[in-house]
Order: structure tokens, then sequence, then C-alpha cells
């Protein structure tokens, strides 16, 4: 028997199942930390600003260092963790996270904030498809479903929570907490994985990074994900939008091009044509960019027209953080019945009528109401992401599959706040705005899930997890 490289052989399967869900849950945690760290700051920006003295062009960039790189490099942590074994790179890039989130906590100055919020997105880069490809790697069949359901909740609520949780830690502890709160849980979750995930098996051949590819693809990422920030606060004619977006668009094509003459590649471009892949990365871009979409906007409305609090408005995110998780985790114990296509639909529709509802409420409790509509239905979107680009995951790219769906969750949300800030327009810059201001935005949300949810009938594929516990694969019927 010849060992080879693939992340089933990174986790030996225990005899008993306790051990991997308890792997499952520590790896999830971590997961949640640094999903909870893209939304955490939002609230606490204000606070941040006055510390350090930020200039008015800075403070989108608190925010903003991290999410670009962490969308510009996870195809590149992916495939190192299908190179290298997903073990060490989950590892590697959960120390870097927490080292960083020491640095960010301790930082003086905006560009020792700046650069921990940068290093962050490295370490998350490196841990998440790693520990993604670890979790697919050690469940199959019917566990994988749940194991994928769990993921998917953890990380949509993560999101949703980050504006409550930041909101209440920056209140009550200061802003130096959102980050400092990450070195506990990082060194507990360092000390503990070790002993818990299993070492690689040794490796009968080796394979070369694609250097130039991973180049080519980083910056065209980054470059289109900075376009998409800029496109928010300068529109989408300003030439701080169109260049890097361009810039972005050539590079991805001579990445393609790179990848077609390269013996070892770092990306199959053709994996981007198979039909359960480009419909998780669908999915993860619209879901992304509904749900941040809804929390930029919605923050906005809150406290600009009904003149609410930090605090009061991540209080009454609450139940909106709970419909996400609740969205999640129906819809992973849904999935032994009823196929990913039905429950795509189905949770993109539910968004659209969420958002429709936000878009003419005229008091808070309406407007919480159609955005917690909205987060149970864009909930089960994001597990059905995972679940339709997985289950035909090949062990080989395990890692290269979890890297392109979060690859478009970071592209999503950058899309989702340039566009819906875009149609706000004017009202986002007003003191005090009327709530009707926003109408507009939250009916093109409602439109682009509704589109969506056609589009998802057509381009979903009708993977159903089968219930019964001897059956280890999933079994896949493609419908229209």
């Amino acid at each position: 028997m010849t060992t080879t490289t693939t992340p089933a052989a990174a986790v030996r399967p225990p005899a008993a199942g306790r051990r991997r869900w308890l792997v499952l849950g520590l790896l999830a945690a971590a997961q949640l930390m640094l999903v909870l760290d893209v939304t955490v700051v939002n609230v606490a920006l204000p606070d941040i600003s006055a510390a350090l003295h930020l200039d008015r062009a800075v403070i989108p960039w608190v925010m903003t260092a991290y999410t670009l790189v962490f969308g510009g490099l996870m195809l590149l942590g992916g495939r190192i963790a299908d190179i290298v074994g997903p073990r060490r790179v989950m590892l590697t890039g959960l120390a870097v996270f927490t080292v960083s989130s020491l640095v960010c906590a301790t930082a003086g100055s905006a560009p020792a904030l700046l650069a921990g919020r940068a290093a962050q997105g490295l370490g998350a880069a490196l841990f998440s498809p790693a520990a993604l490809a670890l979790v697919t790697a050690t469940f199959t069949g019917p566990a994988r479903a749940k194991a994928l359901g769990v993921w998917g909740t953890l990380g949509a609520a993560g999101t949703a929570f980050g504006v409550t949780l930041g909101g209440l830690v920056t209140s009550a502890l200061g802003w130096e907490w959102i980050f400092a709160i990450n070195l506990p849980i990082g060194v507990l979750l360092l000390v503990l994985l070790p002993f818990l995930v299993a070492a690689p098996a040794r490796r009968a051949t080796s394979a070369a990074l694609d250097v130039p590819g991973a180049l080519l693809v980083t910056a065209g990422t980054a470059a289109v994900i900075y376009g998409l920030v800029n496109a928010g606060g300068s529109g989408w004619s300003a030439p701080g939008t169109l260049l890097p977006l361009g810039a972005g668009l050539v590079l991805w094509i001579l990445f393609a091009l790179v990848e077609r003459a390269t013996a070892a590649p770092l990306l199959r471009v053709a994996l981007l044509t198979e039909r359960p892949v480009a419909a998780g990365a669908f999915l993860m871009l619209v879901a992304t960019a509904l749900m941040v979409g809804e929390f930029f906007l919605g923050s906005f409305v809150l406290q600009r027209a009904y003149g609410l609090s930090a605090v009061e408005v991540g209080l009454i995110f609450l139940p909106v953080g709970i419909a996400v998780g609740a969205g999640a985790h129906t819809a992973g114990r849904l999935l032994a019945k009823i196929s990913t296509k039905v429950i795509a639909a189905t949770g993109l529709a539910l968004a659209g009528a969420g958002q429709a509802t936000a878009a003419f409420a005229t008091v808070p409790a309406v407007l919480v109401t159609g955005l917690a509509v909205a987060a149970l239905g864009t909930g089960a979107v994001f597990v059905t992401a995972f679940t339709a680009a997985l289950a035909t995951a090949d062990p080989a790219t395990g890692g290269l599959r979890s890297a392109l769906v979060n690859t478009f969750h970071e592209l999503g949300g950058a899309f989702g706040v340039a566009v819906l800030s875009t149609v706000a327009g004017a009202a986002l810059a007003a003191v005090h705005p009327a709530a009707g201001d926003f109408t507009a935005a939250f009916t093109v949300a409602a439109v682009l899930a509704g589109g969506a949810a056609v589009t998802a009938l057509a381009l979903v594929p009708a993977v159903v997890r089968a219930p019964a516990p001897g059956h280890h694969h999933a079994h896949g019927a493609n419908h229209g």
C-alpha cells in the first residue's frame, strides 16, 4: 500500500466517533473566530478612529485590510494545504492569526493596526481551507452532511454575531478587546489540536507549487476586492474603482492562460466549469453579498434614521444572528431528505421576501423582522454552498475546493456592500436620513435574491445525502 498526498491521510478517523466530532468542534470554533473578525470591527470603528487618530481615508481599511488578504491568498492557502498537508497548514495559519491578533490589540498607530489586520488575513487564508479540507476528509456519508451543516451554521452565524459582539465588547471593555479576545482562544486551540488531529502519513511523492499562478491569482483577487471596496465609497465610474477591477480581470485571464500551460497548475481551470463547484461558488457569492449588505444597510438605518446607539444596534441584531444559525442548522438537517437545489432556491426566495419586507419598513421592529427572515434563508444557502461544492470532492483537491468557495465569500461581501451602497447613495452620507431613503437599496437586494433563486434551480445539482448509516457517498441527480 503506497502513501499518497491527500487530506484523508492527514486525519486517522478514530474508532469511536466522539473524537472526530470534538475535532470538528475545535476547528469550527477557530473558523468562527476568523469569520467574526470580518464584521466585529464595524461598530468599533468610531472608537478605534478616535484612539489612533485615523484619517478618514484610513478608517475603511481597518476592515478591508483583513478581507483583502484573506480573500486574495485563499487559493494559495488551499493549494499549499493540498501539497504540504492540511494539518501543518492549519496549525501554522492559526498561530499566525493568534499572534497578529496581539499586534492589533496593542497597536498604537494606524500602520501597526493595518499591518496586524493584514497578518490576520494571512493566517485566516492558511487556516480556513486547510481546516475545511480536514473536515471533509474526516467525515463521509451522512456524517459529512452533518459536519458541513455545523461548519456552515457557525460560519454564517459568525458574520452576523460579529456586529453584536463588536458593540458589546467595545462598550464594556474597549476596542482593544475585540482583538485580544482571540488570544486565549487561539492559544487553547493550538495546545489541543496537535493532540487530536493526527500527523499526516509520510509522503511518497512531492509536488511543486505553481509560483507564477499563485502570484497572478492572489494579485488579481486582491485587485478585484480593492476595486469593489472603492466602488462603495467612490462610485463605479471612479478611477480607483475601474482601474483595480480592470487590472484584476486582466490578471485573472493571465492566470487562466498560465495554468493551461503549467505542468502542475495551482488550479485546474476546468474545475470552475464543473457544476458542483460553480454552484457552490455562486451560492456563496450571493449569500455573502446579501448578508453583509443587509448588515451594512441595517446598521445605517438603525443608527442614522432611528437614532439607536451602537450597543442598541448590536443587541437588536441578535435575533438576526440567531436566524442565520437557525437557517443553516435546519438546512444541514434537511439535506438528508431534500436536495441542495430545492433548499438553495427556497432559501434565496425567503431572503428575497425578507429584504422586500425591510424595504418598506417604517419602524425598527418591522425592519429587523424582515432582516431576520432574510437571514433565515441566507443561512440555509451558506450550508448548500459548501455541500454542493464538496459533495463530489476529490481528496487531492479538497483544500483547493474549500479555498474556492471561501474566496467567493470574501468577494461576495465586497460586492454586496459596493452595489447596495451605490444604490443607497446620498442616504449614507446624510446625518439624519429617512428610513424610506433606503427603500431602493433593500429592493435591489430583494430582486437580486429572487433572480438568484431562479438561477439556483438551473445551476445547483440536486445532491441528497443518503440517510442510511451504511452509505458513504453523496448521491446526486441533475435536473434541468
